[in-house]
């Protein structure tokens, strides 16, 4: 072989080699995803019971943005008058439906109950304050300084002190609070009892339940009127809704919804007018939309299975729902009545706010 193309396959050789090692050396480790686009538009924030965590989701893109661990079966969430602020009731007794036998179940981990503390801006829970035994949901005072807070497990209402982060009074009110709801001047609360059918009437100045009034069977959550005058209140197993004139405590009509046992109206949510009341229906797969003027219904749209909270955007015009079993949240154009978009959450979501 001529001793020039020896030459030649040495020098080509030693290039290719030189090449590869460099390649090698220089490799660098795959980028990490970019992070999901955010577009202005308002934010959903939706507490997964199972999971722990928080979804926040996009409403102009649908992405979700985050998912933000908050601790054992978040359920209720409100977000502060300014919201900068959400708070998120944080709950250790072990989640059991209706027909669990409890006495089955692990111990109650009470160190896990309270309210936790998110800040809106960095993402994040930044303290958890005491919230009573088991919180399950609550309503902020018009202030933004006190929390109403339903104690499912020891049947009583929490009233909490933000700033000071402590119980101010703990009353003692009919079985299974859950739904807690101010009135819009914030001089009282109205908390229903699951167990005992009726509504506990708090007032917050005097720290005592002035009046208790019977409701339809299992009210879970109260809508008021922006006047005060009127309230909403569902009655999931007549499958109505119940009317209430506020001054007298007194239900004054009844919207059926649909056939009890079936449709169970969970959560009632007045569109920004007034004009129009929303019913979740759990395991009716539906949500409902009433006519306030005519208290008739117009017509209902499936979202997914057992829908509970539900939510509306600031304008009003798309309403969202978070589908516990379905591990998804729904959301409607509600001039339609039909849906847009379905967007993964956690695990059993419960709870739904929409801020700007």
């Amino acid at each position: 072989m001529p001793k020039t193309f020896n030459r030649a396959l040495f020098f080509a050789c030693a290039f290719s080699l030189l090449i590869g090692c460099k390649s090698q050396n220089t490799a660098t480790t795959p980028a990490s995803p970019a992070p999901p686009a955010e577009s202005g538009a308002p934010k959903i924030y939706v507490t997964n019971e199972v999971s722990g965590d928080l979804s926040i989701i996009d409403s102009g893109n649908y992405n979700v943005l985050a998912t933000v661990p908050l601790g054992k079966r978040p359920r209720g969430i409100h977000a502060s008058p300014d919201q900068k602020t959400i708070y998120v009731a944080l709950s250790g007794t072990p989640i059991a439906g209706p027909d669990v036998d409890e006495s089955t179940l692990p111990p109650a981990d009470k160190s896990a109950d309270g309210i936790g503390i998110f800040d809106v801006v960095q993402r994040k829970i930044v303290k958890i304050i005491p919230g009573g035994s088991d919180p399950e949901n609550f309503d902020i005072s018009p202030d933004g300084k006190q929390l109403y807070i339903s104690n499912e497990d020891i049947s009583s209402v929490s009233i909490i002190d933000i700033a000071s982060g402590t119980i101010v009074k703990t009353l003692k009110m009919g079985g299974q609070p859950e739904g807690v709801k101010v009135t819009p001047d914030g001089k009282q609360v109205y908390v229903t009892s699951e167990e005992n059918s009726e509504i506990s009437v708090l007032d917050p100045a005097a720290g005592k339940i002035v009046s208790t009034f019977k409701v339809g069977h299992r009210p879970r959550n109260v809508a008021f009127t922006p006047d005060g005058k009127l309230a909403y209140i569902n009655a999931e197993n007549d499958g109505t809704v119940v009317v209430v004139d506020t001054k007298r405590h007194k239900v004054v009509k009844t919207i059926q919804i649909g056939q009890p046992g079936i449709i169970k109206p969970m959560f009632v949510l007045l569109s920004p007018d007034a004009k129009k009341l929303y019913v979740s229906t759990g395991r009716g797969h539906k949500v409902f939309t009433i006519d306030t003027a005519t208290d008739k219904v117009l017509g209902s749209v499936e979202v997914g299975q057992r829908p509970w909270g539900i939510a509306l955007s600031p304008d009003g015009n798309t309403l969202y729902s978070a589908n516990g079993p379905s591990n998804d949240v729904t959301a409607v154009d509600v001039a339609t009545n039909s849906v847009i978009k379905k967007v993964q959450a956690g695990k059993g979501p419960w709870g739904i706010i929409v801020l700007k």
